[in-house]
Order: C-alpha cells, then sequence, then structure tokens
C-alpha cells in the first residue's frame, strides 16, 4: 500500500517559501551583477587563489549567481536551480574559504563564511526538496 500525501501548502508556508526565495536570490543577483561589472577583478580573484580557467570561472559565476538567481527568485525550474546554486556556494565555500588551510589572522573570518556557505546551501537544499511554493512560476 502507498501512502500519498494530499495535504497542500498553506497561504503563510507560501508567502514564507517567497520571502526565502527573495531573501536568497537577494544575495546572488547583485554579486553576480558585480562580476560583470568588475569582470577583471573577478578573474584576478580567482586567480589568486591558483583556479585554471579564470575567466570560465568567472563566466559560470555569473551564469549561477545571475541567472540562476534570477529563476530562483521567480519560482521557475526552482529546484534545479536551487540545487544547481547549492552546488556552486557549496564548492565555492571549499575554494575560497578554507580556513582550514589558512594562517589564524585569516582563518576566523573565512570560517565564518565558510559556514555561512554552508547554511546558504542547506536553504537552497529545502527549496530543492519542497519547491518554490505557491506564489512562483512553477506552480502557476
Amino acid at each position: 500500500m502507498a501512502i500519498t500525501s494530499t495535504s497542500s501548502t498553506t497561504p503563510t508556508q507560501d508567502g514564507l517559501a517567497l520571502i526565502g526565495r527573495i531573501l536568497i536570490a537577494a544575495l546572488f543577483i547583485p554579486a553576480g551583477f558585480g562580476k560583470i561589472t568588475g569582470f577583471a577583478g573577478t578573474v584576478g580573484y580567482i586567480s589568486s587563489v591558483g583556479l585554471p580557467l579564470p575567466q570560465l570561472g568567472a563566466a559560470i559565476a555569473i551564469v549561477v549567481e545571475l541567472g540562476l538567481g534570477i529563476l530562483l527568485l521567480v519560482g521557475f525550474k526552482t529546484r534545479l536551480s536551487a540545487l544547481l546554486i547549492a552546488i556552486f556556494t557549496l564548492v565555492a565555500g571549499v575554494l575560497f574559504h578554507n580556513y582550514w588551510a589558512m594562517e589564524a589572522d585569516k582563518a576566523f573570518i573565512n570560517q565564518l563564511m565558510f559556514f555561512k556557505n554552508l547554511a546558504i546551501a542547506g536553504g537552497l537544499l529545502a527549496f530543492t526538496a519542497f519547491g518554490p511554493g505557491r506564489f512562483s512560476i512553477d506552480k502557476r
């Protein structure tokens, strides 16, 4: 016997999902625009940590932060967008906030940033699991 769920979300849950999408998108969309306007600086920063193909890395960051951030905001292809942003955020945390390999004066702030990335990825994985809520393009 299969158990099926007949419950639907409440207006409060849908409103909170919308607010959650807005708040997470508010982090990524401006960051994506900043990488466009400061492309050379972004490439330089990526180069400074020794990653190969920094121009490609910057382009990927723009697509994820701006492109997928907008999709998350409006709730279109939300589960996939949230999953891809979560993966990007986890990878960025490991590559750019590797506090375990830093001197003490840099380790503290990077530890905070690393765990911030983990928390953001956790929120994104919740959208991957539960969807965007009723106030989204996906639900229309």
